[in-house]
């Protein structure tokens, strides 16, 4: 019988935890906290823009090993660390950084896989510096934040495109015997976060997608310069090699119902089927060919291929002179893609100023390096077209701030008279999608205004019993991180509701 196996329940744990809290107080003693204070941060290599504006290739080239551990010297390795509080799947983020920095790399990662399965996603899309990045300490102290999303990144690339296999964190036990089905409508991050849970906590779990590919926005949404194809799919393997199974091409509500699925024995189910209604501006002349939505246009270049037409017979207007309304990350996504299709002019309208644009500020920095052109306190009032029928302008009106509307921030008000013309060829519009009505219209569930799945935000419940949602089914257009937070709160509240029912 091994020491382990005589150890008393818990103390085993209790063990390593002190094994690991000796060891990162040696880490701490080995460089200095005034040389951490004073280590400036280490910037990510990017592509060159006038290479990049000439392909779809990730502008972010990541860091090498010797960058990510320089830059992991700069954590304090706090007592309270606010990053942890500022994530919304709670990573242990001073571990995993402390693990980098001493170069136990599979540590690291195997830390982060405890709370999140989407590491190489996060790393590249969510906003940290408004959440983990913005609650460091070193904020505190006058200093530039740990690259927390950078190393997050680094770690998970390193491991999976140097070995190119899945690894599964401790713990992981795959569908157990008895354990009850579950369904998840949608393959979105909220959705993947929530099957991904629910198999490690032993149950059978299948993800309906309703495209022919999994991944939600992260595959329709989000260009191939921000996320690279081939980084979606190996974190998609990572989910199935839990043990969950996922189907494509099923529509639920179409293909099958929500009640045949009960009576195909699942007993609790998370819809995550995202925000795929596009909201338009109701101004006469959106019916003129080349006027898009984001969510169509996106789609065509990302998830069909356009991009790489005619070698995939997806078509994508090739537009000279590109108009994109809106301030968000999908209007910067819009836009830089657009230029990337060839146009000679792509700019970038919004109703308000800069300071109060949603777009992460790294999508700005990039879009302005590549030259976008920003038009702020700008709203077009009416599409112009030809005798064809196709998009030849548009007018537009200057706007001033006024008091702050719902949402806190100044209202735009027209300003008489100042209306002005441009010449427009494309033009799409990102200012906003409400959640698709397909499924969640068909079942008697408590709705918000805008068409919102309403839930208990600390249980993700939904009106009806055993029905859980999450992600922009619930939020409207919100972040990749908040809806993997929707989707592990969910998995916990499931498990809990799946135990107290079987007694």
């Amino acid at each position: 019988m091994s020491v382990k196996d005589r150890l008393e329940p818990g103390q085993a744990e209790r063990l390593r935890q002190e094994r690991e809290k000796d060891w990162r107080k040696a880490q701490r003693r080995e460089i200095s906290v005034q040389t951490r204070l004073t280590t400036p941060r280490h910037k990510m290599p990017e592509q060159p823009v006038a290479a990049r504006v000439r392909n779809f290739l990730e502008v972010n080239l990541g860091y090498t090993l010797e960058l990510a551990r320089a830059e992991a010297r700069r954590c304090l390795d706090c007592g309270q660390p606010g990053c942890v509080t500022g994530c919304p799947v709670a990573i242990d983020i001073p571990t995993f950084i402390k693990y980098i920095e001493a170069g136990e790399l599979d540590r690291a990662l195997a830390k982060i896989r405890e709370t999140n399965g989407l590491p190489a996603i996060c790393g590249r899309v969510c906003p940290q510096e408004v959440q983990c990045e913005k609650a460091c300490n070193l904020v505190q102290a006058g200093k530039e934040p740990v690259a927390i999303g950078h190393l997050e990144r680094f770690v998970a690339d390193y491991l999976c495109t140097r070995e190119n296999t899945v690894q599964l964190p401790a713990g992981s036990r795959g569908a157990e015997p008895g354990k009850e089905k579950v369904a998840v409508v949608g393959s979105g991050p909220g959705g993947l976060t929530a099957a991904a849970d629910l198999a490690r906590l032993g149950y059978q779990v299948t993800v309906f997608e309703a495209l022919h590919l999994p991944g939600g926005v992260l595959a329709y949404g989000i260009p191939e310069f921000r996320l690279p194809r081939t980084i979606l799919q190996s974190e998609i393997n990572f989910i199935r090699a839990l043990g969950v199974e996922i189907k494509t091409n099923f529509i639920v509500g179409k293909t099958t119902s929500l009640d045949d699925l009960r009576q195909a024995g699942y007993a609790a189910f998370f819809l995550g089927t995202g925000a795929g209604l596009p909201s338009f501006m109701s101004i006469p002349g959106e019916n003129l060919l080349g006027v898009f939505s984001a969510n169509e246009y996106l789609t065509r270049v990302n998830l069909m291929k356009g991009f790489r037409f005619p070698e995939f017979d997806t078509p994508v207007p090739r537009a000279r002179r590109v108009a994109v309304i809106g301030g968000g990350n999908v209007a910067m996504d819009a836009v830089r893609t657009a230029l990337r299709l060839g146009a000679s002019r792509a700019v970038i309208y919004y109703r308000r100023s800069r300071a109060e644009m949603p777009a992460r500020v790294e999508e700005i920095k990039h879009a302005e390096e590549e030259g976008i052109e920003f038009n702020f306190l700008t709203v077009p009032v009416r599409f112009l077209g030809n005798e064809r029928g196709e998009l030849r302008g548009m007018v537009l009106q200057r706007l001033a701030l006024g008091e702050p509307d719902a949402s806190g921030r100044p209202r735009p008000v027209p300003i008489p008279g100042s209306e002005f013309e441009e010449e427009v060829d494309l033009a799409v519009v990102a200012i906003g999608q409400s959640p698709n009505p397909l499924l969640i219209k068909q079942l008697p569930l408590k709705l918000g205004r805008w068409g919102n799945v309403e839930v208990d935000y600390q249980t993700m419940a939904t009106s009806l019993e055993g029905i859980y949602a999450g992600g922009d089914a619930v939020r409207g257009g919100a972040t990749v991180i908040l809806a993997m937070g929707d989707g592990r709160t969910a998995a916990r509240s499931i498990d809990f509701y799946l135990r107290r029912k079987k007694g």
